[in-house]
């Protein structure tokens, strides 16, 4: 039988800590949360590895790297109200739970929404609302957030979303342009996000977050 939790001592060590991500709550989380048990059976045996996982045809399980960098960017409080878009399988919105009051997790394909409902039960991560709906409508019924993350590569940031974001509220989110990507830390400012540039990472775009199509006659 596999030794899972020296396997996620060495994840931290080895891929969280060596990225500059230090604050506890984090460290934490991901030290207790069973990576493991939010895979297919196929991946429990590479759920530690230093890469995006597929989950479904065009997702993934973000490599803990990618995760933990996009989590410390969050600057999160036990306070805040947190949408985690294109939860998947749940892993993210169980490692959020232990930092947050609460969680909105919001998904759109079936087969992971079931993946999730039993791997968070599992992993009693009660504070987790799980929304069924298109990953880029959000949850309106529960905004504002005070912070957001996208789990998965977008090109553009819908406006719709930056309508849930309460003013001052933070989010972070993975650009894409072709096979390169930069994670991009925002801060809600009126009716807009200033973003700043934070590291260079890579997954495939979540579903209705492509470049709008535009047509011509």
């Amino acid at each position: 039988m596999s030794d899972f939790a020296t396997r996620r001592r060495m994840m931290v060590d080895t891929q969280v800590r060596p990225s500059d991500v230090t604050k506890f709550p984090i460290i934490d989380a991901m030290l207790r949360t069973p990576r493991e048990a939010f895979v297919p059976d196929s991946l429990v045996e590479a759920a530690y590895i230093g890469e995006n996982l597929t989950l479904a045809p065009g997702r993934v399980l973000l490599e803990p790297r990618t995760l933990s960098k996009m989590l410390d960017a969050l600057f999160l409080t036990r306070d805040d109200l947190v949408l985690d878009i294109g939860c998947a399988s749940g892993y993210s919105s169980a490692l959020l739970t232990q930092m947050v009051q609460a969680v909105v997790a919001v998904e759109e394909e079936p087969a992971l929404i079931e993946m999730a409902v039993a791997a968070l039960a599992r992993a009693n991560a009660e504070s987790v609302v799980l929304h069924q709906g298109p990953l880029a409508e959000g949850a309106p019924v529960h905004a504002p957030y005070d912070a957001m993350i996208l789990q998965g590569g977008i090109v553009e940031f819908p406006p719709a979303l930056v309508g849930q974001l309460r003013e001052g509220g933070r989010v972070v989110a993975l650009f894409m342009e072709g096979a390169l990507g930069v994670v991009r830390q925002g801060r809600r400012q009126g009716d807009a996000i200033a973003w700043r540039d934070i590291f260079n990472a890579a997954a495939p775009v979540l579903p209705g977050f492509s470049r709008a199509q535009t047509f011509s006659l």
